[in-house]
Order: structure tokens, then sequence, then C-alpha cells
């Protein structure tokens, strides 16, 4: 909620429950502010690994900001924000650990809560994950399968940079196994994509995956 609703609210319940005797107020309350606490937990957690793509060092606060968020949003019932949190925990163990192992969990969870509510953003990230897991351990008809079906996600609830970023990965698959003609063509399909939504990091992505197609 914006910050001006949520203070507005908390004090008012906290009038309600001072100088009216509305006990009740404090439960809500702490519902009110377990909400803030768990998305601004997300909202730090998401800068911090943000970072540590750019500069690759560690920060111990990200795994405990995704599994404090995970754990108020269990209690408030916030099925679809419980999913999001806990994927993030896996992405901590999958890539800022290169612990795909303790990571892929986190991820089926994830994905299993995120169905439940039909959040397919959620559940496209998770899948996208699972998908890289299968890769590394040569999965590989797996790995086209879930990096197939989160781009599918993607393109239903119209997630034009996160759509480009899965061909992409599908790309980087069809060349690992010999493919390289339907690598280069997941590659103009991300390039057309990802220019239609300005999408320069991953523009970025794409060449990199052409020089390494080239080499």
């Amino acid at each position: 909620m914006p910050e001006q609703d949520w203070v507005a609210q908390t004090e008012e319940l906290f009038e309600a429950a001072m100088f009216g005797g509305d006990t009740a107020a404090l439960d809500a309350s702490d519902d009110a502010l377990d909400a803030v606490e768990a998305a601004l937990c997300m909202a730090r957690g998401k800068v911090l690994h943000v970072r540590f793509l750019h500069d690759r060092e560690e920060n111990g606060r990200e795994p405990e900001l995704f599994e404090r968020a995970a754990e108020l949003y269990r209690r408030l019932g916030d099925t679809s924000g419980e999913a999001d949190a806990l994927f993030w925990v896996g992405c901590w163990h999958q890539v800022v650990k290169g612990d795909g192992a303790t990571g892929g969990p986190y991820f089926e969870r994830s994905y299993t809560l995120a169905r439940t509510v039909d959040d397919h953003r959620t559940m496209s990230y998770a899948i996208r994950h699972l998908a890289f897991a299968d890769k590394d351990a040569g999965r590989f008809d797996q790995a086209r399968e879930r990096f197939t079906e989160s781009v599918a996600l993607r393109r239903e609830i119209g997630f034009r940079p996160g759509e480009a970023a899965g061909l992409v990965a599908l790309a980087y698959l069809a060349a690992e196994t010999g493919d390289a003609p339907t690598a280069l063509r997941h590659l103009d399909e991300a390039q057309s994509v990802a220019e239609e939504c300005d999408a320069k990091a991953v523009l970025g992505w794409i060449e990199e995956a052409r020089t390494h197609l080239r080499a």
C-alpha cells in the first residue's frame, strides 16, 4: 500500500486500541505492519541480488530478507507473496552460492504455491530456474520443456523482458546440444522482443550469446 495509506491506517488502529479500547485493532495493526515489512524485505533483497549480479560480492543479508518475507507472507496467508519470496531464497542458493541442489526444493515449492493462485509470473521464474538445474545436470529434454513453459507463461502475461530472457536461455540450451540453427532462431526472436520493450540488459545478453556461438 502507499506509504501514507499504511501510516494513516496504523495510526488509526493505534488510536482505536489506545483510546477506544478496541483490542482487535492490535492484531489488525500487526497484519498491516507485517505486510509492509514483507514488501520492504522483498524490495531490499532484490536490490542486493542485482548488486551481486553486477559486482559479484555476496551480502549475507539477502537470504535473511527473503526468508523473513516468506515467513511474514505465510503468516498473512499471502500465497503469491510466499511463493515469490521462496523463489528468491532458492535463487540465492543457486545463483549466489552456486548450490543448485539446495535451491531446487525452494523452486519446487515456489512453483507449486504460485500455481495454486494462478501467479504466472512467479511460476515462470521458478520453472526457469528448475530448468537451469536440469541443464546443469544434463537433463536437456526436461530443461527444454521447462524453459519453454517459462517463456509461454511470460507471453501470456505480457512480461516481454522476461520472455526475451527466456528465449536467450533456450538459445544457450540449443547451442549446448549442438543445434546452432535453433539457437540463432531463438536469439533473433529474443532480439526482436527485447528491442520492442527496450530491454537493454537483455540485448547485451543476446550479443554475448551470439559471440559465444561464433566462437
